[in-house]
């Protein structure tokens, strides 16, 4: 898939130090800046890092963040990709430098750290519960009062929360509030609910402000794919309305903005609530899409067949096939540590290494002495902690090119990105060599 800019990597920013205290810095390492990370020469596969470890490809992440950002354009949408799937800085950043609308952030601690980082517009996609969680937005917001921030509100008493936090802080800039409608998570669930919670917010005496309307679809997933496209098609067609409501209170000229859109559904998100926001005029749609950046080869390899299946992918003005436009980026490797019996290897990988919620990781590939052997016919059957059970076809057994022996470093692919990414306080981006040549701080707490 040729893209419409330069594959341009991601810069890293955010200081990071890296000794052997971090997951996949070699033993004896000490402290140094990891802004000099690529002088090291690691590699994952050579032996010498420290396993098991997790890597970004960064030219996939950024071919991928380039094909997302070319589609949302030529559809004259807007994305604020969500932050909380690798919790980066540097790489939130780099997709706003790219092209991106704003950032999505989950609660109000995320919120701070994107603040930090000169991340100042954000979507803050939920709601933050009573008085005390009001109060600690404002305590934020008032050390960054020029932030452009957007908060959910789904009941009455969650809009009169944060109207009494704002009133009493009347330095602060009136904020910016979303009602959400919603189903299977949060979200008014009725138009009526909403209506009630647009009353709360224009009657906060100005220091609220109604901004638009938001949603989540993906929560409305069912088992049965018929039962989801109806559920999800009921779920916009309420935020449609509920935002042509809104559009009737705030007059033609007040800008809004209407949000839904995750990895998997934003197909229909587009296609529902796009020509809406067209005809408008003085609204944006936004997308809060977030895994699909990293992709996977699980879950999300999954997602994107079922939507080449619905035809929902386009660029170029013409359907292209999602699930082999968009690349996987995260890999995670890990050493070969016993072959205790016949066809079964267990491996030095677990699951507080790996995310297991959406699926176990796949093998990808077998490394000796950091070089690659062709792929054995294996797959992880079971995680405990720290081991990863490999079982092998018949006849996988011996320490031959193509078979699995002791010391051998296994290249596994995840499936959720989302729950992997989570367990590393530095993720280390690879070049098209696989040498480390970017190390990204993250900051899930």
């Amino acid at each position: 898939m040729t893209t419409s800019a330069p594959l341009l990597l991601p810069t890293v920013a955010e200081p990071v130090e890296l000794d052997d205290l971090i997951r996949g810095v070699p033993p004896g390492t000490a402290g140094f800046d990891g802004g000099q990370v690529a002088s090291r020469r690691w590699h994952p596969a050579d032996g010498n890092m420290s396993l098991p470890v997790l890597t970004l490809d960064t030219a996939a992440f950024a071919a991928n963040r380039d094909l997302f950002l070319r589609y949302v354009r030529e559809h004259g949408v807007a994305v604020a990709p969500h932050a909380k799937t690798p919790m980066a800085p540097d790489l939130a950043r780099s997709l706003v430098e790219a092209g991106a609308w704003g950032t999505t952030v989950a609660d109000i601690r995320q919120a701070s750290v994107m603040l930090r980082a000169g991340l100042d517009r954000l979507i803050l996609a939920n709601e933050v519960g009573g008085l005390g969680g009001a109060r600690r937005l404002a305590a934020l917001i008032a050390t960054h009062p020029h932030a452009e921030l957007y908060v959910f509100a789904d009941s009455v008493a969650a809009a009169a929360a944060l109207a009494r936090a704002w009133r009493e802080n009347a330095e602060l800039p009136p904020l910016r509030v979303l009602v959400e409608t919603g189903a299977a998570r949060a979200g008014a669930r009725t138009t009526s609910d909403a209506e009630a919670i647009a009353d709360a917010i224009t009657a906060a005496e100005g220091r609220l402000l109604l901004a638009g309307v938001a949603t989540y679809e993906g929560a409305a997933a069912q088992p049965d794919p018929q039962r989801t496209d109806e559920v999800i098609t009921g779920l916009l067609s309420m935020t449609a309305d509920m935002f042509l409501r809104v559009r009737a209170r705030m007059g033609a000229d007040v800008p809004l903005i209407l949000t839904a859109g995750g990895s998997v559904f934003f197909d229909k998100v587009v296609a529902s609530l796009a020509p809406l926001v067209a005809a408008d005029g003085k609204a944006t749609l936004v997308l809060r899409s977030g895994a699909i950046y990293f992709h996977d080869h699980g879950v999300y390899d999954r997602a994107l067949d079922q939507l080449d299946a619905r035809h929902g992918f386009a660029v170029g003005g013409a359907e292209v096939s999602a699930r082999k436009a968009f690349r996987p980026a995260l890999r995670l490797w890990a050493e070969v540590l016993s072959r205790p019996g016949p066809g079964l290897a267990i491996c030095g990988m677990g699951m507080r290494d790996v995310s297991f919620d959406q699926g176990f990781p796949i093998v990808l590939g077998l490394w000796r002495d950091g070089r690659r052997l062709t792929s054995p016919a294996a797959r992880v059957v079971k995680l405990n902690d720290q081991h990863a059970f490999i079982e092998m076809e018949r006849g996988v057994e011996t320490d031959r090119d193509g078979d699995i022996a002791v010391g051998d470093v296994i290249e596994f692919g995840i499936s959720h990105p989302c729950t992997c990414l989570d367990r590393y306080r530095v993720i280390f981006g690879v070049d098209e060599t696989g040498h480390v040549s970017h190390a990204f701080p993250t900051f899930f707490g």
